[in-house]
Protein backbone atom coordinates (compact mmCIF):
# COMPACT_ATOMS: atom_id res chain seq x y z
CA UNK A 1 0.00 0.00 0.00
CA UNK A 2 0.84 3.37 -0.23
CA UNK A 3 1.17 5.61 3.15
CA UNK A 4 2.77 8.76 4.51
CA UNK A 5 5.39 7.94 7.18
CA UNK A 6 8.52 9.41 8.56
CA UNK A 7 11.87 7.55 9.48
CA UNK A 8 13.15 10.29 11.57
CA UNK A 9 11.87 12.95 13.59
CA UNK A 10 11.70 16.87 12.53
CA UNK A 11 9.16 18.86 10.93
CA UNK A 12 7.25 18.18 7.54
CA UNK A 13 9.87 17.69 5.38
CA UNK A 14 10.65 14.60 7.09
CA UNK A 15 6.82 12.99 5.68
CA UNK A 16 7.71 10.24 3.12
CA UNK A 17 5.00 9.35 0.94
CA UNK A 18 5.97 5.57 -0.61
CA UNK A 19 5.02 1.87 -0.36
CA UNK A 20 4.82 0.82 2.84
CA UNK A 21 3.80 -2.64 4.36
CA UNK A 22 0.48 -3.83 3.90
CA UNK A 23 -1.16 -4.43 7.59
CA UNK A 24 -2.73 -7.52 8.09
CA UNK A 25 -5.65 -8.70 10.06
CA UNK A 26 -5.00 -11.02 13.53
CA UNK A 27 -7.22 -12.89 15.09
CA UNK A 28 -9.86 -10.38 16.21
CA UNK A 29 -8.58 -7.68 13.95
CA UNK A 30 -10.19 -5.69 10.45
CA UNK A 31 -8.27 -3.89 8.06
CA UNK A 32 -10.02 -0.68 6.89
CA UNK A 33 -9.22 0.95 3.48
CA UNK A 34 -9.22 4.12 4.62
CA UNK A 35 -12.19 6.90 3.21
CA UNK A 36 -10.79 9.92 5.46
CA UNK A 37 -8.12 10.23 8.33
CA UNK A 38 -7.79 13.85 10.06
CA UNK A 39 -5.07 15.32 11.30
CA UNK A 40 -4.41 16.19 15.40
CA UNK A 41 -1.80 17.88 17.42
CA UNK A 42 -0.68 14.40 18.51
CA UNK A 43 0.55 14.02 14.87
CA UNK A 44 2.39 17.12 15.79
CA UNK A 45 3.98 15.95 18.89
CA UNK A 46 5.14 12.37 17.47
CA UNK A 47 6.41 13.53 14.31
CA UNK A 48 8.81 16.10 16.13
CA UNK A 49 9.87 13.76 18.56
CA UNK A 50 8.04 15.21 21.91
CA UNK A 51 6.06 12.37 21.98
CA UNK A 52 8.16 9.55 20.09
CA UNK A 53 6.08 6.40 18.73
CA UNK A 54 6.63 3.55 21.58
CA UNK A 55 7.09 1.29 18.78
CA UNK A 56 9.52 3.34 17.01
CA UNK A 57 10.38 4.01 13.47
CA UNK A 58 9.63 3.79 10.65
CA UNK A 59 5.95 5.47 11.72
CA UNK A 60 2.44 6.32 10.17
CA UNK A 61 0.46 9.17 12.00
CA UNK A 62 -3.28 9.44 11.87
CA UNK A 63 -5.58 8.86 15.09
CA UNK A 64 -9.02 9.71 13.03
CA UNK A 65 -10.07 7.49 10.59
CA UNK A 66 -13.38 6.41 8.80
CA UNK A 67 -13.30 3.70 5.68
CA UNK A 68 -14.85 0.44 4.16
CA UNK A 69 -14.08 -2.90 5.91
CA UNK A 70 -11.53 -4.40 3.61
CA UNK A 71 -10.73 -7.53 5.73
CA UNK A 72 -11.26 -9.68 8.95
CA UNK A 73 -9.58 -11.69 11.40
CA UNK A 74 -10.92 -15.28 11.99
CA UNK A 75 -12.49 -14.39 15.45
CA UNK A 76 -13.73 -10.72 14.46
CA UNK A 77 -17.26 -10.17 15.24
CA UNK A 78 -19.51 -7.54 14.37
CA UNK A 79 -18.48 -6.57 11.48
CA UNK A 80 -18.33 -7.28 7.47
CA UNK A 81 -16.23 -6.67 4.87
CA UNK A 82 -17.78 -3.70 2.95
CA UNK A 83 -18.96 -2.43 5.73
CA UNK A 84 -18.73 1.45 6.01
CA UNK A 85 -17.18 1.96 9.51
CA UNK A 86 -15.61 4.71 12.11
CA UNK A 87 -12.47 3.97 14.54
CA UNK A 88 -12.89 4.33 18.26
CA UNK A 89 -9.21 5.19 18.34
CA UNK A 90 -8.38 4.08 21.99
CA UNK A 91 -7.06 0.80 22.54
CA UNK A 92 -7.27 -1.26 26.22
CA UNK A 93 -6.57 -4.65 27.35
CA UNK A 94 -9.98 -5.47 28.64
CA UNK A 95 -8.04 -7.02 32.11
CA UNK A 96 -6.48 -4.21 34.30
CA UNK A 97 -8.81 -2.97 37.40
CA UNK A 98 -9.66 0.34 35.67
CA UNK A 99 -10.91 -1.61 32.75
CA UNK A 100 -13.04 -4.09 34.62
CA UNK A 101 -14.52 -0.45 36.66
CA UNK A 102 -15.23 0.91 32.76
CA UNK A 103 -12.64 3.30 32.68
CA UNK A 104 -10.69 1.82 29.68
CA UNK A 105 -8.97 5.45 29.08
CA UNK A 106 -6.89 4.72 31.89
CA UNK A 107 -5.71 1.47 31.55
CA UNK A 108 -2.93 0.51 32.37
CA UNK A 109 -1.71 -0.31 28.78
CA UNK A 110 -3.60 2.35 26.81
CA UNK A 111 -2.87 3.27 23.45
CA UNK A 112 -3.86 4.81 20.62
CA UNK A 113 -4.55 4.21 16.74
CA UNK A 114 -1.59 6.53 14.97
CA UNK A 115 0.63 6.77 18.13
CA UNK A 116 0.78 3.75 19.85
CA UNK A 117 -0.13 1.16 16.63
CA UNK A 118 0.50 2.92 13.02
CA UNK A 119 -2.65 4.82 12.11
CA UNK A 120 -4.35 6.55 8.67
CA UNK A 121 -2.25 8.48 6.97
CA UNK A 122 -2.22 5.45 4.27
CA UNK A 123 -4.58 3.46 2.27
CA UNK A 124 -4.60 0.75 4.95
CA UNK A 125 -5.00 0.61 8.21
CA UNK A 126 -5.40 -2.19 11.27
CA UNK A 127 -7.80 -2.07 14.19
CA UNK A 128 -9.46 -4.27 16.74
CA UNK A 129 -12.62 -5.34 15.57
CA UNK A 130 -14.43 -4.41 18.55
CA UNK A 131 -13.19 -0.42 17.79
CA UNK A 132 -15.44 -0.44 14.78
CA UNK A 133 -18.98 1.28 14.65
CA UNK A 134 -21.34 1.69 11.39
CA UNK A 135 -20.53 4.85 9.96
CA UNK A 136 -24.28 6.20 9.11
CA UNK A 137 -25.28 6.49 5.32
CA UNK A 138 -25.97 10.39 6.40
CA UNK A 139 -21.77 11.00 7.63
CA UNK A 140 -19.52 11.48 4.60
CA UNK A 141 -16.26 9.90 5.34
CA UNK A 142 -14.73 13.12 5.59
CA UNK A 143 -17.32 14.82 8.07
CA UNK A 144 -16.98 11.15 10.19
CA UNK A 145 -13.11 11.41 10.42
CA UNK A 146 -13.81 14.54 12.11
CA UNK A 147 -15.33 12.91 15.03
CA UNK A 148 -13.38 10.43 16.90
CA UNK A 149 -10.63 12.57 18.79
CA UNK A 150 -11.45 16.24 18.29
CA UNK A 151 -15.44 15.80 18.79
CA UNK A 152 -15.22 12.49 21.02
CA UNK A 153 -12.82 14.20 23.30
CA UNK A 154 -14.96 17.27 23.92
CA UNK A 155 -18.03 15.75 24.22
CA UNK A 156 -16.16 13.52 27.14
CA UNK A 157 -14.46 16.59 28.84
CA UNK A 158 -17.96 18.83 28.62
CA UNK A 159 -20.44 16.14 29.43
CA UNK A 160 -18.68 13.79 31.46
CA UNK A 161 -16.10 15.55 32.98
CA UNK A 162 -17.22 19.20 33.98
CA UNK A 163 -20.99 18.28 33.44
CA UNK A 164 -21.76 21.62 31.92
CA UNK A 165 -25.38 23.22 32.57
CA UNK A 166 -27.84 25.40 31.15
CA UNK A 167 -26.57 28.71 32.08
CA UNK A 168 -23.32 28.39 32.54
CA UNK A 169 -20.83 30.04 31.19
CA UNK A 170 -17.75 28.29 29.29
CA UNK A 171 -14.30 29.43 28.01
CA UNK A 172 -12.96 27.65 25.05
CA UNK A 173 -9.34 28.16 24.54
CA UNK A 174 -8.44 28.18 20.50
CA UNK A 175 -11.74 28.40 18.05
CA UNK A 176 -9.57 27.11 15.18
CA UNK A 177 -8.44 23.99 16.56
CA UNK A 178 -10.16 20.56 16.22
CA UNK A 179 -11.35 20.55 19.38
CA UNK A 180 -11.89 24.27 19.61
CA UNK A 181 -14.70 24.44 17.00
CA UNK A 182 -16.01 20.83 18.56
CA UNK A 183 -16.41 21.99 22.16
CA UNK A 184 -17.91 25.24 21.43
CA UNK A 185 -20.80 23.43 19.61
CA UNK A 186 -20.90 21.25 22.28
CA UNK A 187 -21.24 24.06 25.07
CA UNK A 188 -23.95 25.10 23.20
CA UNK A 189 -25.73 22.65 23.03
CA UNK A 190 -25.51 22.08 26.63
CA UNK A 191 -27.11 25.37 26.79
CA UNK A 192 -24.35 26.98 27.82
CA UNK A 193 -22.72 30.85 26.82
CA UNK A 194 -19.57 30.22 24.96
CA UNK A 195 -15.86 32.79 25.00
CA UNK A 196 -13.78 31.22 22.85
CA UNK A 197 -9.94 32.54 21.83
CA UNK A 198 -8.52 33.01 18.45
CA UNK A 199 -5.03 33.79 17.25
CA UNK A 200 -5.66 35.95 14.34
CA UNK A 201 -8.97 38.08 13.39
CA UNK A 202 -9.58 36.17 10.42
CA UNK A 203 -11.05 33.23 13.03
CA UNK A 204 -13.57 35.50 14.83
CA UNK A 205 -16.31 35.06 12.64
CA UNK A 206 -15.62 32.17 11.86
CA UNK A 207 -16.15 31.43 16.06
CA UNK A 208 -18.75 33.46 16.25
CA UNK A 209 -20.43 30.95 13.70
CA UNK A 210 -20.06 28.01 15.28
CA UNK A 211 -22.00 29.63 18.42
CA UNK A 212 -19.16 31.97 20.47
CA UNK A 213 -20.82 34.59 22.00
CA UNK A 214 -17.39 36.71 22.79
CA UNK A 215 -14.17 36.18 20.58
CA UNK A 216 -11.04 37.19 22.09
CA UNK A 217 -7.70 37.27 19.77
CA UNK A 218 -5.22 36.55 22.26
CA UNK A 219 -2.59 38.01 20.52
CA UNK A 220 -3.86 41.17 21.12
CA UNK A 221 -6.21 41.09 24.23
CA UNK A 222 -5.70 39.83 27.63
CA UNK A 223 -7.94 36.51 27.70
CA UNK A 224 -8.43 36.02 31.68
CA UNK A 225 -9.48 40.21 31.62
CA UNK A 226 -11.64 39.63 28.74
CA UNK A 227 -13.40 36.66 30.36
CA UNK A 228 -13.99 38.40 33.81
CA UNK A 229 -15.08 41.45 31.80
CA UNK A 230 -17.50 39.37 29.76
CA UNK A 231 -18.81 37.25 32.58
CA UNK A 232 -19.47 40.59 34.95
CA UNK A 233 -16.07 40.32 36.94
CA UNK A 234 -17.43 36.77 38.25
CA UNK A 235 -15.09 34.40 35.84
CA UNK A 236 -16.37 31.78 33.63
CA UNK A 237 -17.77 28.15 35.38
CA UNK A 238 -15.70 26.35 32.93
CA UNK A 239 -12.73 26.08 31.21
CA UNK A 240 -11.62 23.48 28.07
CA UNK A 241 -7.96 23.92 27.87
CA UNK A 242 -5.59 22.25 25.42
CA UNK A 243 -2.39 24.11 24.85
CA UNK A 244 -0.54 24.02 28.18
CA UNK A 245 2.49 25.57 29.12
CA UNK A 246 1.55 29.50 30.27
CA UNK A 247 -1.93 29.04 28.50
CA UNK A 248 -2.98 26.14 31.10
CA UNK A 249 -1.87 28.47 34.00
CA UNK A 250 -3.76 31.82 33.08
CA UNK A 251 -7.13 29.66 32.61
CA UNK A 252 -7.28 28.99 36.19
CA UNK A 253 -7.19 32.89 36.77
CA UNK A 254 -9.89 33.04 34.19
CA UNK A 255 -12.19 30.66 35.97
CA UNK A 256 -14.78 31.63 39.00
CA UNK A 257 -15.25 30.27 42.72
CA UNK A 258 -16.02 26.54 42.09
CA UNK A 259 -15.29 26.49 38.73
CA UNK A 260 -13.95 23.78 36.47
CA UNK A 261 -10.51 23.58 34.10
CA UNK A 262 -10.39 20.39 31.62
CA UNK A 263 -7.03 19.93 30.61
CA UNK A 264 -6.77 17.62 27.76
CA UNK A 265 -3.77 18.35 25.55
CA UNK A 266 -0.40 20.26 25.82
CA UNK A 267 0.61 21.36 22.38
CA UNK A 268 3.21 23.98 23.71
CA UNK A 269 4.76 22.13 26.71
CA UNK A 270 3.96 19.24 29.03
CA UNK A 271 4.54 21.59 32.01
CA UNK A 272 2.22 24.07 33.34
CA UNK A 273 2.69 26.24 36.25
CA UNK A 274 -0.31 26.19 39.17
CA UNK A 275 -0.45 29.05 41.84
CA UNK A 276 -2.01 26.57 44.90
CA UNK A 277 -3.39 29.63 47.15
CA UNK A 278 -5.53 30.60 44.08
CA UNK A 279 -6.80 26.92 43.88
CA UNK A 280 -8.04 25.82 46.61
CA UNK A 281 -8.81 29.57 48.00
CA UNK A 282 -11.55 29.22 45.19
CA UNK A 283 -12.04 25.64 45.58
CA UNK A 284 -11.24 25.03 41.72
CA UNK A 285 -11.63 22.13 39.99
CA UNK A 286 -8.86 21.01 37.67
CA UNK A 287 -9.52 17.96 35.92
CA UNK A 288 -7.98 15.64 33.12
CA UNK A 289 -9.21 13.65 30.15
CA UNK A 290 -7.71 11.82 27.13
CA UNK A 291 -10.74 10.94 25.07
CA UNK A 292 -13.63 9.90 25.99
CA UNK A 293 -15.69 5.70 25.35
CA UNK A 294 -17.19 3.96 22.16
CA UNK A 295 -20.51 4.78 23.93
CA UNK A 296 -20.03 8.40 23.93
CA UNK A 297 -18.84 8.13 20.25
CA UNK A 298 -22.21 6.41 19.38
CA UNK A 299 -24.03 9.47 20.98
CA UNK A 300 -21.52 12.31 19.14
CA UNK A 301 -22.72 10.14 15.70
CA UNK A 302 -26.10 10.65 17.26
CA UNK A 303 -26.33 14.28 17.28
CA UNK A 304 -24.31 14.85 14.19
CA UNK A 305 -26.75 12.87 12.36
CA UNK A 306 -29.89 14.71 13.64
CA UNK A 307 -28.08 17.98 12.74
CA UNK A 308 -27.33 19.26 16.75
CA UNK A 309 -23.63 18.82 15.72
CA UNK A 310 -22.14 19.79 12.94
CA UNK A 311 -18.44 18.39 11.90
CA UNK A 312 -16.16 21.36 10.98
CA UNK A 313 -13.47 20.65 7.56
CA UNK A 314 -10.99 23.39 7.16
CA UNK A 315 -9.42 21.49 3.71
CA UNK A 316 -9.05 17.73 2.48
CA UNK A 317 -5.91 17.07 0.81
CA UNK A 318 -5.02 14.14 -1.16
CA UNK A 319 -2.89 11.80 0.68
CA UNK A 320 0.88 11.89 -1.10
CA UNK A 321 0.74 15.59 -0.07
CA UNK A 322 0.34 15.05 3.47
CA UNK A 323 3.70 17.22 3.84
CA UNK A 324 1.22 20.14 2.70
CA UNK A 325 -1.43 19.19 5.49
CA UNK A 326 0.66 18.96 8.42
CA UNK A 327 2.23 22.27 7.48
CA UNK A 328 -0.83 23.56 7.26
CA UNK A 329 -1.77 22.47 10.53
CA UNK A 330 2.08 23.68 12.16
CA UNK A 331 1.73 27.16 10.37
CA UNK A 332 -2.05 27.01 11.90
CA UNK A 333 -3.80 28.06 9.24
CA UNK A 334 -6.65 25.79 9.66
CA UNK A 335 -10.14 26.74 10.83
CA UNK A 336 -11.46 23.26 11.96
CA UNK A 337 -10.02 19.63 10.92
CA UNK A 338 -7.46 19.04 7.86
CA UNK A 339 -8.01 15.37 6.41
CA UNK A 340 -5.74 13.45 4.11
CA UNK A 341 -7.78 11.26 1.35
CA UNK A 342 -5.87 8.29 -0.39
Amino acid sequence: MKAAFFKEHGGSDKILFDDYRDPIADATDVVVRVGACALNQVDMLLLDGRFPPPEGLPHVNGCEVTGVVEATGPQAKGVARGQRVIVFPGFSCGRCEYCLRGERTVCTRYGYLGAHKDGGYAELVKAPAANLLPLPEAISFDAGAALPLAMLTSWHALVAKADVRPGQTVLVQAAGSGVGSAAIQIARLCGARVMTTVGSDDKIEFARRLGAEHVVNYRTHDFVEEAKRWSGKRGVDVVVEHIGGETFERSTYALTRLGTLVTIGSHDTHWGKLDLRHVYSKNLRIVGTNLGTILELQQVLDHVVAGRLVPVIDRAFPLKDARAAVQHVLDRKNKGKVLLVP
